[in-house]
């Protein structure tokens, strides 16, 4: 029997917000333990939360980025069980009444576009990190109650490498959005992977397993890689699996039980009496919706109609919006903007990154620290986009060579100067003139009389070699293309 996965995520990701949920203390990473808390994160008695009004922003915001609908009733709910990293032996949650439901993310898979639902993103706060050493435990509780989303895929994910490439595409519309950095390497993205397996073409689902606390993508895939072959291989022998959680241990390459799967009323949920319901009003929605950015397939597919661009070009613009941004301020203007996507990616994206990451590696020299480092920007650059669409212009009308173009560019990159300006002052102006050429033409055909034979004996690739050398004793002025029409009509001749 043939038999296929079901896979639903449960994505929780830390919001960009500078303090907690419910309380003052900063929202940043890497302080020392224990040093962003205070008596509401720590859960002293008697204290009591404040909603923070930008975390309620960023779960609205997300909303309308995934297609959601906003409900006008929402409110806080306590989600009861006992864990050392929470100090209040509950977590406020949002349980059946979240700030937002059904929703979908449409991303680009196998050559053509998906689509999961989105069940609900939901508002919540995190709790503190437990490290567990030889002979004792801590815990740090600088995390508890940061600003967390959950965001609960519909069951529509069918093997690992969709998982992969729909928790890719929700990091994009995340970033881009402004809710979140997305930062994994600081945990700011967490994933549990609910699976099960039923025989291909039947709709009821199997045993719910659900994987716990992935922190890359890439582990998610080979996380479910791993069980979906674990769970089809019990069932295929008559065995039956039922509702646990398990861990996925990287290194060995597999996933062990750690419980049987807790139901909701295991966590006895109920509203949380210290916090009003929300209730958004059109105002403040409409505020709220003005922050909605264009999403990045929409984005991808614009670049693509409006520009003419090849999917991998309007990729990079798609992933790089500053990138993007910046071409599109030429590509309005530009005859060819092609021609001008080729520059703003493989001239100064690369250049930029060059430049960067030396002044990087000498300001680190020096004792800064990565924060501290003052890097070039597209914002920064001494010249203007106007002037890179003025070089582009140049090429295309022939008026400089292409190996003059990458003279002129680098430049402009160290004094910002006019591209006309440039060919001016080096002498870079391209050669059309037949008579001057022809003349170069002939000397380079009398001191070459193999590969001007060659040509003739029909070794076509002798006529490269032939014009290169006419590139060379015109010091790259020649126009390449006259130059070439000039030998081979004079070697047939």
């Amino acid at each position: 029997m043939e038999y296929e996965a079901v896979i639903g995520l449960e994505t929780h990701v830390q919001l960009k917000t500078k303090s907690k949920m419910w309380c003052g203390c900063a929202n940043s990473f890497g302080s020392e333990p224990n040093t962003n808390v205070c008596p509401v994160c720590l859960g002293m008695p008697g204290v009591l939360p404040v909603a923070n009004a930008e975390a309620l922003r960023l779960t609205v915001l997300t909303g309308y980025l995934l297609n959601c609908e906003i409900p006008r009733f929402a409110k806080f709910d306590r989600k009861n069980y006992f864990y050392p990293d929470s100090a209040k032996n509950y977590q406020l949650t949002q349980y059946d009444k979240p700030s937002t439901a059904n929703g979908h993310v449409d991303f680009e898979f196998q050559g053509g576009t998906s689509r999961v639902r989105i069940t609900r993103a939901h508002l919540e706060e995190d709790v503190g990190k437990s490290t567990h050493f030889e002979r004792n435990s801590g815990v740090d509780f600088n995390r508890a109650g940061v600003p967390l989303l959950e965001i609960v895929s519909e069951p529509d994910i069918t093997s690992a490498d969709m998982a992969y490439e729909y928790l890719n595409a929700l990091k994009e519309i995340l970033q881009q959005g402004g809710v979140s950095d997305c930062d994994m390497e600081k945990g700011m993205v967490r994933c549990d992977v609910n699976i099960s397996v039923r025989p291909k073409g039947t709709k009821e689902l199997g045993a719910k397993i659900e994987i716990k606390n992935m922190n890359s993508f890439s582990g998610v895939r080979r996380a479910a890689e791993y069980e979906i072959a674990r769970q089809i291989g019990v069932v295929s022998k008559g065995g039956k699996l039922i509702q646990s959680t398990r861990r996925w241990d990287d290194v060995a390459g597999i996933t062990e039980e750690m419980r049987t799967k807790e139901d909701a009323h295991d966590y006895r949920y109920f509203p949380e009496p210290d916090l009003m319901p929300f209730e958004p009003t059109d105002e403040w929605l409409a505020e709220v919706k003005s922050r909605v950015v264009e999403l990045p397939s929409a984005r991808k597919a614009r670049f693509m109609t409006d520009y003419q661009l090849p999917a991998g070009d309007a990729e990079v613009f798609k992933a790089n919006v500053e990138l993007g941004n910046y071409f599109e301020q030429i590509a309005k203007q530009a005859k060819n903007p092609k021609a001008a996507a080729n520059w703003v990616i493989n001239n100064l994206q690369a250049k930029l990154a060059e430049t960067n990451e030396q002044s990087a590696q000498e300001q680190a020299a020096m004792g800064l620290e990565p924060a501290d480092m003052t890097l070039l920007t597209l914002d920064s650059l001494k010249f203007k986009p106007e002037q890179l669409l003025e070089l582009v212009g140049l090429v295309e009308a022939k008026a400089i060579s292409s190996s003059a173009a990458q003279q002129v560019f680098a430049e402009m990159f160290e004094t910002g100067k006019a591209p006309a300006a440039i060919v001016q002052e080096k002498g870079l102006a391209q050669v059309s003139d037949t008579g001057a050429i022809e003349k170069i033409c002939d000397e380079v055909i009398a001191a070459n009389p193999g590969p001007a034979a060659d040509f003739k004996a029909g070794k076509v690739a002798a006529l490269n070699f032939l014009k290169g050398q006419v590139m060379k004793q015109s010091k790259g002025k020649a126009n390449p293309g006259v130059a070439g029409e000039i030998l081979e009509r004079k070697l047939k001749g």
